[in-house]
């Protein structure tokens, strides 16, 4: 989102200090609230806001509650041919992913491909970070998320409130000797439930049709999506497409992992609770490297040689906006509007931190 009017810009670094010292001092191990922090502000790094250290005050919600087990760690349940699976236990999202990617790479190594589930899993956070995870490893990996343990975000096609969560999909490949990862990271909703907040925050409108409002009406006002509120629901991008795959991910991820979906079965105590299904392959058992690394190449010069529709704007792969614009960041500092500011530093102040942001 684009820096506006009374917008702050913080570096990497101090955002990071901040939000470590504020998840330690909420009870997170200090290695652990490090690694959050990082994972946090790594998503504002790649312009996903929505995902970044504007979550910090939930996240110190959750750690002060006990909705995230800040001493837990994930803990492998079966282990068996392809397929792995772990019990998240609550612990932090980005020490669960990791986990699993981690429990994955070897069997995908030995047998060309592997299966890997998480359930149970505080917040993973930006999903596209455990997918630039495998493609650095050399591993193709494909990601389905759902949401659970609070009330549902999105509505299904035609329905007029929300029944899913915001269910991520993945797809990561690995770099060549001339292109980068290429890293497809969505949510199936047509936006994130943070980019609804970060544009209520700043006081922005939104594509129309891409929230509904509390009475079951397109709009595109966010006003009720401010401060974690949620007064209405957002809307499946690309309608029936977007609603199914939301419920792919919803069952791939919630049934196979056995930490269940977002029906109202399973509690709801206002935390945020993610399962995940990978699939994590060598590329390397499917064929010739090089020949498959030929047409990657080839494919990706096609595609981008497209004349573009506005010569300002190129035609671009996925994962290469996030990387320009994390250099930009790294060298300019993060954006950050005064209504988030006002909410990290309320935040940090509750559990005892010192320093304030923006000053």
């Amino acid at each position: 989102m684009m820096m506006q009017p009374g917008d702050v810009r913080i570096s990497a670094p101090d955002l990071i200090a901040f939000g470590a010292e504020a998840l330690t001092r909420a009870g997170a191990q200090p290695a652990d609230a490090q690694l959050v922090s990082d994972h946090l502000v790594t998503a504002n790094l790649t312009g996903h806001d929505s995902h970044g250290i504007g979550l910090l005050p939930a996240y110190v919600k959750h750690a002060v509650e006990g909705l995230v087990d800040v001493s837990a760690r994930p803990e492998i349940v079966l282990d068996t041919g392809a397929i792995v699976k772990l019990e998240g236990k609550d612990s932090w999202g980005r020490i669960a992913g990791e986990a699993a990617m981690k429990a994955a790479f070897p069997k995908a190594g030995e047998l060309g491909a592997a299966i890997v589930t998480l359930s149970n899993a505080h917040h993973l956070g930006r999903i596209g970070a455990y997918g630039e995870i495998a493609a650095n490893e050399g591993f193709v990996a494909i990601f389905f998320v759902n949401v659970t343990d609070h009330d549902p975000m999105v509505a299904p096609y035609g329905g007029t409130d929300s029944r899913f969560g915001t269910n991520p999909i993945c797809i990561a490949l690995p770099p060549t000797g001339t292109k980068p990862a290429f890293l497809l990271d969505m949510a199936t909703s047509r936006i994130a439930m943070g980019k609804a907040r970060v544009a209520a925050n700043k006081g922005l409108r939104v594509p129309f049709g891409s929230i509904i409002d509390e009475n079951g009406l397109p709009t595109d006002d966010p006003s009720g999506f401010k401060g974690f509120e949620q007064k209405g629901a957002l809307a499946p991008f690309g309608d029936h497409k977007g609603y199914g795959l939301a419920f792919a991910a919803e069952l791939l991820a919630g049934v196979l992992s056995g930490g269940g979906t977002i029906q109202p079965g399973h509690e709801r105590r206002g935390g945020i609770r993610n399962q995940m299904t990978a699939i994590v392959m060598q590329p390397d058992a499917f064929g010739d490297p090089a020949t498959m690394e030929r047409e990657l190449e080839a494919m990706w010069d096609y595609a981008l040689a497209s004349p573009p529709a506005d010569w300002d704007s190129p035609v671009v792969a996925p994962g290469d906006p996030e990387r320009a614009l994390r250099k930009r960041r790294a060298a300019e500092g993060i954006p950050l509007d005064p209504e988030t500011l006002k909410q990290l530093n309320a935040a940090g102040k509750a559990v005892g931190v010192e320093g304030v942001l923006g000053d």
